[in-house]
């Protein structure tokens, strides 16, 4: 043994570890996803535990105490009524609709607080896709593209005209952050950024989310736009084309069973990286916590250090106010 190399020296004690400490975890990292819908009431999401739906109210006051803790953003996903859904999506762009009036009223109260929309027909639309859906003579639904992408960037503009700090699509349309980008800065909205969903996979972790917004297709599945599991070069590939179009930040979902592609894409990018711990993963930290079997506080905090560890700038997270009130 060589006794002049000792690693452990660094590991001593909790002041020489935090010396030695390579990645470090800030309530900075984090973007909160809120839930949302249009009763006056707020409602727990049963495949969810210790998530909600929140009220316009209880949305600004959830907001506010995510923020009082260093939570410098937010993300906004609708549950929205299953008499507005329609085949055409048109309450995804109705500037008094649920999203925009929740965006006055974010923007009202905390004015520092960075919100972002999610842009995707899957709330609004009776098909439960990201686009707008064509069915031939055998009933077969396609998901067609540039007619989605047609909606999509009204959806951003009625976003952008509520005051978005930011609009995220999250529907894997080719092409659609450059249109997104030229409809924006056609109507003088230069300064609303785009979150692309650079890398969004057709996971099979996404099952409690869709439970939250009802939001799942009602046939088929999204395997014909978002993106395989079992590819990484793919993602490279959609990385370069949203460079290309404007996107001002790119995203990796899921996070966790993904941090090969996190790695990858900080690699080939010097755009800010998200990555997306998904409500899967998070309804498995919870699951296993409340059976006893995890410390939940400290799985919840090693979870967020890996992905960011992997290469990821910014942690959207279920758990950001949690974690960011462990980090006080």
């Amino acid at each position: 043994m060589n006794l002049y190399q000792r690693p452990r020296r660094n590991r001593k004690s909790s002041a020489v570890r935090a010396m030695a400490r390579e990645t470090v975890l800030s309530p900075s990292d984090f973007v909160y996803p809120l839930f949302l819908h249009d009763r006056e009431d707020n409602e727990s999401i049963p495949s969810m535990p210790g998530c909600t739906r929140w009220s316009l109210e209880g949305l600004v006051e959830e907001a506010g105490e995510a923020h009082a803790l260093g939570i410098p953003c937010v993300i906004l996903f609708p549950a929205i009524d299953s008499a507005l859904k329609t085949p055409e999506a048109e309450e995804s762009v109705n500037p008094e609709g649920l999203v925009p009036r929740a965006v006055r009223a974010l923007k009202a109260a905390l004015p520092s607080l960075v919100v972002i929309t999610d842009v995707a027909l899957d709330p609004y639309n009776s098909d439960g896709q990201d686009g707008l859906v064509v069915r031939g003579e055998d009933e077969v639904g396609e998901v067609l593209n540039d007619e989605t992408v047609e909606v999509l960037c009204r959806q951003a503009l009625c976003h952008a005209e509520a005051g978005a700090d930011m609009v995220g699509p999250s529907d894997m349309m080719d092409g659609r952050v450059g249109a997104i980008r030229s409809a924006l800065d056609h109507a003088g909205h230069e300064g609303v950024s785009i979150l692309s969903y650079t890398a969004k996979y057709a996971s099979s972790y996404y099952g409690p989310f869709r439970g939250a917004l009802d939001s799942a297709p009602k046939d088929g599945d999204k395997k014909s736009y978002q993106m395989d599991p079992a590819n990484i070069r793919e993602a490279i590939r959609e990385l370069r084309l949203d460079e290309e179009e404007g996107a001002d930040m790119i995203m990796v979902k899921p996070a966790g069973p993904y941090l090969d592609v996190i790695a990858a894409l900080r690699k080939e990018t010097p755009l800010p990286l998200a990555a997306y711990q998904v409500s899967g993963e998070y309804l498995m930290i919870k699951s296993a916590s409340a059976a006893g079997w995890l410390d939940e506080k400290a799985v919840i905090l090693e979870s967020l250090l890996g992905i960011k560890r992997a290469g990821a700038d910014v942690i959207l997270s279920y758990f950001a106010k949690e974690a960011a009130r462990d980090l006080a």
